[in-house]
């Protein structure tokens, strides 16, 4: 479905996203992970069509959508959510959602209606009559779900939606991500919370340095030298390697 290829994107002397490859077929969850300052945001931006990059291609459904824009994107079934989750706080939470909705639905009664699907979706029926500034943190990113699904996405992109969460509430979202992608949704998303991207993912890129160090199962990826030392420096994996033959 999706296709990043060879894709650069530079801030005048500064390299953000360094050849980038990767690819996401239909049905998948695939996660994207690295340290902070990977590059990882910016690497979503140029998929979604905020930025453009400086080299090399996005590919959707066999489409160059490259030189599209964000909207463009959305209109054909991409949809992102944001890592700083800023919902409209004069509104209701019915309200935010419906901001999606009127995409593909123009009236307002119709887009309330697909707001209150979408709630129901994603656990946010008990709140729908709700300030939006009145949420917690767990409600909020669900919230800022619930906005980008409303667009009725067929590829979704989430940047950390599990970030700020505590570990019950992080279990209590792992299944609604699966829900939607078994509804038919694709899924890319970029994430700190290992165990989630343990359970979740069924493939995972490594973004460090703005260059993609490895590819494969979440379990491949975890023992990876290579993704080691970037998560933990120079070293590491020799360090840890060295420390299970010691207790050996």
């Amino acid at each position: 479905m999706l296709e990043v290829d060879n894709v650069t994107k530079r801030f005048s002397g500064l390299v953000a996203v360094d050849g980038a490859s990767l690819s996401v077929g239909s049905g998948q969850i695939v996660g994207l992970i690295g340290p902070n300052g990977a590059g990882k945001t910016t690497l979503f931006t140029m998929i979604a069509g905020f930025q453009a990059p400086t080299e090399g291609r996005v590919i959707f459904d066999g489409e160059d959508i490259t030189r599209l824009k964000a909207h463009q994107r959305a209109r054909r079934g991409i949809a992102r959510t944001f890592q700083i989750v800023q919902p409209f706080a004069g509104l209701d939470v019915r309200e935010n959602i419906a901001v999606g909705a009127y995409l593909r639905h123009r009236r307002t009664i119709e887009a309330h209606a697909r707001a209150e699907e979408v709630a129901e979706r994603v656990g946010l029926t008990p709140v729908l009559d709700m300030q939006a500034s009145e949420l917690t943190v767990a409600g909020r990113k669900r919230l800022e779900l619930a906005r980008a699904l409303a667009t009725e996405p067929r590829l979704l992109l989430l940047d950390e939606v599990l970030a700020g969460l505590n570990p019950s509430e992080v279990r209590d979202i792992v299944p609604v991500i699966r829900a939607i992608r078994d509804d038919g949704v694709t899924i890319l998303m970029i994430e700190h919370v290992m165990q989630a991207v343990m359970n979740l993912c069924e493939e995972v890129y490594v973004l460090a340095q703005g260059r993609m160090i490895a590819h494969g199962t979440p379990a491949e990826v975890s023992s990876d030298a290579g993704v080691i030392e970037a998560y933990l420096g120079h070293g590491a994996a020799k360090r840890m390697k060295a420390g299970v033959a010691g207790d050996a």
